[in-house]
């Protein structure tokens, strides 16, 4: 569904050429401060117009449609709404029939029986995360002293950004990344064994991203070559601090005291100036597309902020749970 958690309950709306998008907010207790310019930073970061993002270019001022009276919120679900203003839906009418490849476009004509909002991936399109973004403000908020840092530390295998980036551009094709989250200053005993772990409600949020591939808590994968003696993190403090971080923070599902890190994968944009071969669901043949419209080159470059967000989100809802 469109809504997630239990104490900090979220629920987005919107799609990429309609109206704008935005998200309810439930949960917030009364008097936490928000202006229009604590939103500033981190929208400016999801804010595309540098190499390699789209040209499409939205202000996203947040208006806050209810919950918030004088600076200050009041108690009742908070409304942020971002209004769409650089759309260009004549650019996707070809997308109604011939679905465009590794997007959701099939997937949605089908579930939806054609009702679904196609213009620029509709429902399903990036453009949702300038609300989840917005949430993510509110919700670090309510964790402050924690820390969440997120940032892209590979294009396409690359630490070189720019050379990769140009050298994608002229391909007209894209690329991925990766991007790694911490978590600093988080207590020890947050999440609960099992279904409400740390690592199981932080993944839950961020696979909800799109573009979102893979996700790896400590040393991910790379535990499956190690010896237990390798891997298993030394404790040389009372207040849980390890010699290693090979877990990555956690420990049966809940914090131990050190910083939460992780790696997120996020694949190439979908969209690519490439010719595509695809199938027209109208007489079921294949035919050539050529993707129009304005995408970037490499969605990764927006991702951080949209990851800090989603883990402000996960971590919000585990924090009112505790206070309650």
């Amino acid at each position: 569904m469109n809504s997630f958690g239990e104490k900090f309950r979220v629920q987005i709306y919107g799609e990429s050429h309609g109206l704008g998008v935005g998200i309810i907010i439930d949960g917030i207790p009364p008097g936490i401060p928000i202006h229009v310019a604590d939103f500033e930073h981190d929208l400016s970061r999801r804010r595309s117009g540098h190499m390699g993002t789209t040209t499409r270019v939205e202000s996203d001022v947040p208006e806050f449609m209810s919950g918030v009276f004088k600076h200050f919120s009041t108690g009742a679900p908070i409304n942020i709404f971002f209004r769409n203003s650089d759309v260009r839906s004549q650019d996707y009418e070809d997308t109604n029939l011939l679905p465009r490849p590794g997007h959701a476009d099939f997937v949605a004509h089908r579930k939806f029986l054609g009702y679904n909002d196609y213009r620029g991936g509709g429902h399903f399109s990036g453009r949702l995360t300038a609300a989840i973004v917005g949430a993510g403000i509110v919700a670090k908020k309510l964790l402050h002293p924690i820390k969440i840092e997120a940032n892209l530390s590979e294009i396409g295998g690359h630490k070189n950004f720019e050379d990769i980036l140009a050298l994608t551009i002229q391909k007209n094709d894209s690329i991925g990344g990766l991007v790694n989250c911490q978590v600093l200053g988080i207590p020890i005993g947050w999440g609960e064994p099992f279904f409400n772990s740390i690592e199981s409600m932080i993944s839950h949020l961020v696979f909800s991203i799109p573009a979102v591939k893979g996700i790896e808590f400590g040393s991910g994968f790379g535990a499956a070559k190690m010896f237990g003696s390798e891997h298993n993190d030394e404790i040389i403090s009372m207040d849980g601090t390890t010699r290693t971080n090979y877990s990555g923070g956690i420990n049966g599902g809940i914090s131990n005291g050190n910083t939460i890190s992780f790696n997120v994968s996020i694949k190439p944009t979908s969209s690519i100036s490439k010719p595509q071969s695809t199938i027209d669901l109208k007489t079921g043949n294949i035919n050539s597309l050529e993707i129009k419209g304005r995408h970037d080159v490499c969605i990764a470059l927006r991702a951080p902020v949209v990851i800090e967000a989603m883990t402000a989100i996960a971590l919000a809802d585990l924090k009112l749970g505790y206070e309650i």
